[in-house]
């Protein structure tokens, strides 16, 4: 993170590192001993995303909604959003990979935001090439309704950087939809070739309190949407909607569920619940009745106040747990893809802590997916009743 990141909101985008290590883009065969992603033929120019482990392909179907009746906060017209879902798929050989950034996002994402942001300097990596799983416009697996699971990035990162988790989800079952914040997002490119990008806020304050009621609305408006533009052999059951987000976008999973009873179960990780100024989200004082999960880094965190007072006032079940030895950054693609870089040891460790990133993705999956699955799909689970030896990187607080 950069220092004007860190003085927007210092308990949601604090501690990451900045990387000023220059060279070539490597692939799999690059990545260091005991590290995530085997080698592939052919692969030398090339980062991938880890296969997701569940029994479904994926498929992906990305659109642009406008809310026409609604005035973007931020700009002027009707409020448009970039959306991207991702669904179990019967395989289908002849469908292309999805993107995972757009050409113009990922010049600007590259050359811009990544380092402004999110304090990574690292102008070499083509992050339009970076390959992903997704099958575009792959035909639905049988079966459905699916439960739906919403997904809001942090801020100054876009959908695209929470991937990983929402291709392993759709691999498990669930239809996953991640939106673009426009205006908030680092950058959004339209079919029609627009780049929206993110402006500075000179008041930090009161720039998080106006963005988390924008996405409030932006998440009313698409889950009002999904019939609409869903293919049709995607079938979603709107009486099963959950959400998620990291750092920011686990803030406003929270706040989401505050002001919409269609969601059902949330999860926040890494996300503070209090304003820069230290005050508490409404949320955090009037708490919860439906099931959320806290996951926050291992180590010194400002999400302490907030999480305690949202946990003190939730009638409803909740649980903090530590990914322990992890950092900020681990509940987003960097664990999967900065270990490909071939970055200096410290500086990784600087921005993804010290827990090995299989283990990292291993253990974030599994109790996301544990979560989610029995809130929303009735499925039992003892993940929660106390530390695993199978999963040891998982601390209760």
């Amino acid at each position: 993170m950069t220092p004007m990141a860190a003085r927007l909101w210092s308990g949601t985008l604090e501690g990451m590192g900045s990387f000023g290590r220059r060279g070539a883009l490597v692939g799999a065969a690059g990545v260091a001993a005991g590290m995530l992603l085997p080698a592939r033929a052919g692969a030398e120019n090339t980062v991938w995303l880890p296969t997701p482990r569940g029994g479904h392909a994926v498929g992906a179907v990305t659109t642009r909604l406008v809310d026409r009746g609604r005035v973007d906060p931020w700009g002027s017209g009707p409020r448009e959003l970039m959306v991207t879902a991702h669904y179990p798929s019967a395989w289908s050989a002849g469908c292309a990979r999805l993107p995972y950034m757009l050409p113009r996002a990922a010049a600007h994402f590259g050359a811009v935001s990544a380092s402004r942001y999110l304090g990574l300097d690292l102008p070499w990596v083509a992050w339009d090439r970076v390959v992903s799983n997704a099958r575009v416009g792959a035909p639905a697996a049988a079966g459905g309704p699916r439960a739906v699971v919403l997904y809001s990035p942090g801020l100054g990162e876009p959908r695209t950087w929470g991937t990983v988790f929402a291709e392993e989800l759709a691999s498990r079952g669930f239809v996953v939809v991640s939106i673009d914040h426009t205006h908030e997002s680092p950058e959004v490119e339209f079919p029609d070739g627009r780049l929206v990008t993110l402006e500075v806020p000179s008041d930090p304050d009161a720039f998080v309190r106006k963005a988390l009621a924008v996405r409030v609305a932006d998440v009313q408006f698409v889950v009002d949407s999904l019939a609409n533009w869903l293919p049709r052999d995607v079938r979603v059951d709107l009486n099963r909607v959950g959400m998620f987000g990291a750092s920011m976008g686990g803030s406003a999973a929270a706040v989401a569920m505050a002001s919409d009873a269609r969601i059902r179960a949330g999860v926040n990780l890494d996300g503070n619940l209090t304003y820069p100024d230290g005050s508490l989200l409404p949320v955090a004082e009037s708490g919860l009745d439906r099931p959320f999960l806290l996951i926050g880094k291992d180590g010194p965190t400002n999400t302490g106040p907030g999480w305690q007072a949202f946990r003190a006032s939730t009638p409803g079940w909740n649980r903090h747990l530590t990914l322990l030895g992890a950092e900020h950054a681990s509940f987003t693609d960097a664990q999967a893809l900065l270990p490909q870089l071939n970055l200096p040891a410290d500086r990784l460790t600087s921005y993804l802590g010290t827990l090995r990133p299989a283990e990292a993705l291993r253990t974030r999956h599994a109790y996301t997916i544990a979560f989610f699955d029995h809130a929303l799909r009735g499925h039992p689970t003892t993940l929660f009743d106390g530390p695993s030896p199978a999963y040891p990187a998982m601390g209760f607080a």
